[in-house]
């Protein structure tokens, strides 16, 4: 029999100048089983040349990493379900949120505050690290808005959708405060994913998240939205 592995959020890094620590429950959102239906499917190809600080000013990530983020939602219910690999990465992770893995609402070449708060990458042992599972809303992120409250309040997964292009997908390291890699939010067909069990994006013998991540955003345009299909690689532990 197999299962997927529950991933506990945690806490890691000092806060910044933008946002201020905030003493909240760990948890908010909730680790929930993979729903039989989306509203809508997003991937991101993350790049340390696409990386935004605070201050809205491009600071390179990390030389040669690369992630991709694939997210399945259902907004009907508030669930996001997340497929995250990021390659190339090293160190600790850092961050003034309760994790360093993060969807932000953020245009492409701006900054903007954390919305979803993601069980960090772990390295499966040859230096490829992945997350996968599924949360469901309220959201928080453990930090502070200038308004006072976690930038999660508040935050619906329709907004996501209504305006995809206009959220991004991130990690960071104690190396790379401002991010490791980062990437838009490009949404893909539902009917593109398969929502088996866990897993990172394989190939699907026309293209695979994996491999456009190394080719970034150009070659998920050469493909085109109609044609790029995504699949998951099923990734189980044994019971």
């Amino acid at each position: 029999m197999s299962k997927r592995a529950v991933r506990n959020l945690t806490i890691g890094g000092a806060a910044t100048a933008a946002f201020t620590l905030i003493a909240t429950p760990a948890f908010a959102e909730t680790e929930v089983p993979e729903p039989s239906t989306f509203t809508s499917a997003y991937t991101v190809m993350a790049t340390p040349d696409q990386v935004i600080n605070n201050d809205g000013v491009a600071t390179a990530g990390e030389t040669g990493a690369t992630g991709t983020f694939d997210f399945r939602v259902n907004s009907d219910t508030e669930v996001i379900c997340y497929d995250i690999t990021l390659r190339g990465v090293t160190g600790d992770y850092q961050s003034p949120a309760k994790t360093a893995t993060h969807i932000h609402e953020a245009a492409q070449g701006q900054a903007g505050p954390p919305r979803i708060a993601f069980p960090n990458p772990v390295d499966r042992g040859d230096g490829t690290r992945t997350s996968s599972g599924c949360l469901q809303g309220p959201f928080t992120t453990g930090v502070m808005s200038a308004a006072g409250a976690d930038t999660g309040t508040g935050f619906s997964l329709k907004q996501l959708e209504a305006n995809p292009a206009g959220f991004t997908g991130d990690s960071h390291t104690a190396s790379f405060a401002a991010g490791v890699v980062r990437g838009q939010l490009t949404q893909v067909p539902v009917g593109g994913v398969d929502t088996g069990l866990g897993g990172a994006a394989a190939d699907t013998g026309t293209a695979s998240g994996l491999g456009l991540a190394a080719g970034g955003v150009g070659a998920l345009a050469l493909l085109g939205a109609g044609a790029y299909v995504l699949t998951r690689r099923h990734r189980t532990t044994q019971a």
